[in-house]
């Protein structure tokens, strides 16, 4: 009898710089995103590479890419009520806080 056993692989790797390494015109485009981020005041650049073995298509990828963003926006959400409940607790009840 023959075992199969699966195999796969995924990779996610996010940039949000240039490697050292890079080519001139890659470093020039990296410092170019990073002027238009500022120009556009609080965004953010990123390089997204995904590599998933057996392929899979490319909708089922964004799909899952858009999830990962929607779970990330939720957390960060959770995270910023979390830093506003506590400045308000610093500022009302500073005594709590005298340690830190």
């Amino acid at each position: 009898m023959k075992v199969y056993k699966p195999q796969w692989q995924c990779t996610l790797d996010v940039t949000e710089g240039v490697e050292t390494t890079a080519s001139w015109k890659h470093r020039l485009a990296w410092q170019l995103r990073h002027l238009a981020d500022r120009l556009e005041g609080g965004k953010r650049t990123l390089t997204l590479d995904v590599d998933v073995r057996p392929g899979i298509p490319r909708e089922d990828v964004d799909r899952c890419l858009g999830k990962g963003f929607a779970l990330s926006q939720t957390l960060m959400t959770e995270l910023a009520q979390h830093a506003a409940c506590e400045s308000i607790m610093r500022d009302a009840k500073a005594e709590l806080y005298e340690s830190d």
